[in-house]
């Protein structure tokens, strides 16, 4: 018997496989199409299911609309990048919440004692990036889900960044996102992936 193809394996379709996985890429040119707020929104409502340490979400969007907070961003972004931020329909700052303990009594409440446990900062800190950033991949398949393209960079001053936008000291950038529908040569080629048989063991 001829084993099944691995797609065929999977509950979702192939069309939603390819629009989540395989036909997705990294868009590094965008149309001049808007992405609205009702579609962030949609977004969110999506990926915020994604599982966090004690259910945290420390993750925070920060969004650069208007043509005088993008001005502040682009001096802290690489010259690769700055074209592409400049121009891109929207540009998210991706951060961690480092505070993110204070909404523990409302979002792990059958235990109590979970804002007791993260009184150290700097583990706390630590959680608040690990667990921001287990979020930043769910929002990536979420935007794909939207019917959009995201061009994620850590190529830009994540320090500067944050002094910028975040001067209450609570909040860390961790990743720039620009959103939009794709336009012109927006693909790189496809660079390759490893096997199932490089990255999964069995002992």
């Amino acid at each position: 018997m001829t084993a099944p193809a691995t797609a065929d394996l999977l509950a979702l379709d192939r069309a939603a496989q390819d629009l989540l996985f395989r036909a997705a890429r990294t868009a590094n040119t965008f149309t001049d199409e808007p992405v609205t707020d009702a579609q962030v929104a949609a977004i969110h409502d999506l990926i915020r299911y994604g599982p966090t340490a004690y259910n945290g979400q420390p993750l925070r969007v920060l969004l650069l609309r208007s043509a005088a907070a993008r001005a502040r961003l682009l001096p802290y972004v690489s010259s690769s990048n700055r074209a592409k931020t400049a121009t891109a329909p929207l540009v998210a700052v991706l951060a961690a919440d480092v505070d993110f303990h204070d909404r523990l009594p409302e979002l792990y409440p059958h235990r109590p004692q979970a804002r007791d446990w993260l009184r150290d900062r700097a583990a706390r800190a630590e959680q608040a990036r690990f667990n921001a950033t287990l979020q930043i991949g769910y929002l990536l398949v979420g935007v794909r889900a939207a019917g959009l393209a995201a061009g994620p960079m850590a190529g830009f001053d994540a320090a500067g960044v944050t002094r910028e936008f975040f001067p209450d000291g609570r909040h860390e950038a961790l990743l720039l996102l620009n959103l939009g529908h794709p336009g012109p040569d927006a693909w790189a080629q496809r660079l390759p992936r490893l096997s199932t048989e490089e990255v999964v063991w069995t002992r």
